[in-house]
């Protein structure tokens, strides 16, 4: 007799900079949910591959990472026992030109979240995110916005497609297109980070668990930032089997305390206001196409282009 496999049956798809970090965090807390570790398996946006992004680091922290054989990812699984929602949350599964359609042939009832942030700012976290991790090259953003199309044409990954990644409409229309709107999520960033408690108390109410658990949700996880010591943020940040194999054995305070020392280490440039206009004014057709898709104000992602 075959063993019985437990699948996922939710996923937070992204998008990537957005808070999904956290909102993991926060639910991998609850006694009736379980989510894999590592965060991001990635199968459904690479099943049955050979991953060979081409950009800084993207061998490390991508290629080696994806976990691309359906039985390494089923094994993740392994420990869900009887909880109700089992789940894992790969960010690049939104921007994925496949993986709604790989998601909906193998668990076509599953439940879906998307965290959404204004695209302007999604696009610079990313790049103060790559140059945390000391993958990014160029020091000024403008200079790497530039070079976007040169990269994508080069295999880097995602991760390094600043402004394309903020194109939501249409990373939305595929998941339309395969799972009813009833098993799809949306969630604002900014609504995650001001009102985090009714929003986790949501998401446990659409994952059909008891939304009155209370989960810790004083830190917000993975920001990003140019380090005040390179040193520091290299010890802080490489990762580690150690690392990966206390992570989920470590109690809440301690990973908390960990996460604000690191983040201690970072410091936020302002986004410059050009840089800012120009970006604004790209996505205003999108900002248009989401509000009506959404059926939801989105104005005030439009800054001062408007």
């Amino acid at each position: 007799m075959s063993q019985s496999v437990t699948l996922p049956n939710f996923f937070i798809i992204g998008a990537a900079r957005s808070g999904t970090s956290s909102l993991y965090e926060y639910l991998r807390q609850h006694p009736q949910v379980f989510l894999s570790n590592p965060k991001e398996p990635m199968y459904f946006a690479f099943p049955e591959q050979v991953v060979t992004f081409a950009g800084p680091g993207d061998e490390r922290e991508i290629n080696r990472k994806a976990v691309t054989s359906w039985a390494d990812y089923c094994q993740l699984f392994d420990k869900a026992g009887d909880k109700t929602a089992v789940g894992e949350a790969s960010a690049n599964y939104l921007y994925s030109p496949c993986a709604a359609q790989n998601i909906a042939a193998k668990v076509p009832h599953a439940k879906l979240i998307a965290v959404l942030r204004n695209p302007v700012e999604r696009a610079y976290s990313s790049y103060l995110y790559t140059l945390r991790e000391g993958r990014e090259p160029l020091g000024d953003f403008q200079a790497a916005l530039a070079q976007e199309p040169e990269r994508i044409a080069n295999n880097w990954e995602h991760l390094w497609h600043y402004r394309s990644m903020g194109f939501y409409s249409a990373q939305l229309e595929r998941y339309f297109a395969h799972f009813s709107r009833d098993n799809i999520k949306i969630i604002l960033q900014e609504d995650l980070q001001h009102n985090v408690d009714s929003v986790v108390r949501d998401v446990f109410e659409f994952l059909g668990v008891d939304p009155a658990f209370k989960a810790e949700t004083g830190v917000a996880y993975n920001q990003g930032g140019k380090p005040k010591n390179a040193w520091l943020n290299s010890v802080l940040t490489k990762p580690s089997p150690l690392k990966a194999a206390l992570r989920p054995v470590t109690p809440r305070f301690l990973l908390d305390a960990y996460v604000k020392f690191k983040h201690k280490n970072l410091t936020k440039p302002a986004l410059e206001e050009t840089t800012r206009r120009t970006l604004e004014q790209g996505y205003m057709q999108e900002i248009d196409k989401l509000e009506a898709l959404l059926a939801r104000d989105l104005s005030h992602w439009r800054g001062v282009a408007a």
